[in-house]
């Protein structure tokens, strides 16, 4: 995608927080775009977690039904770690349907996440996530916004190859 045209979509692309009246639009995404089928209490966690969860929606012209249209989101709930002082961001999953990709839209789904936090929330002190060990575009992806791979666990994942995943953080 030009530059030129990830510009014309960032002018239409809105980001809005996942509640209970779209949490529904969330979980399709999350349908389209991973290997696993989250289950209900994913959904309610993230809806219970207000604030740090959107979804990029783009106003769709075309034709006499235009409306919003729901092209990509970000799913985080806050957890505790006894290891850790402070709560932490977890990144359950982010991502952006295919004929919208490399458009900035994933980046801007994390900034908003991530200044969300600092904001509004002071008191977490990183985000965290899994990621499929040979997902090296994901992994670089979170590299480039600062995290950093702390740990692989061998059988993280129990119904997808691999089932190894790299642990990324990132420190606030």
């Amino acid at each position: 995608m030009t530059s030129t045209a990830a510009n014309a979509l960032a002018d239409r692309v809105a980001f809005v927080e996942v509640g209970t009246t779209n949490v529904a639009e969330l979980e399709k995404i999350n349908l389209a775009l991973f290997p696993i089928k989250y289950p209900p209490q994913v959904y309610q966690d993230i809806v219970t977690c207000s604030g740090v969860s959107f979804l990029a929606t783009i106003d769709d012209d075309r034709g006499p039904w235009a409306a919003d249209r729901t092209i990509g989101g970000v799913a985080c709930r806050l957890e505790k770690d006894a290891e850790v002082d402070g709560p932490i961001l977890y990144i359950i999953t982010l991502g952006v349907l295919a004929p919208w990709r490399n458009a900035g839209l994933g980046s801007a789904l994390l900034e908003r996440v991530l200044r969300t936090v600092r904001e509004a929330l002071p008191e977490v002190v990183l985000a965290r996530l899994h990621v499929q060990i040979n997902n090296t575009d994901a992994i670089r992806f979170y590299a480039k916004h600062g995290f950093a791979v702390v740990a692989e666990i061998a059988e993280y994942y129990r119904r997808v190859e691999p089932r190894a995943a790299a642990v990324l953080e990132l420190r606030f």
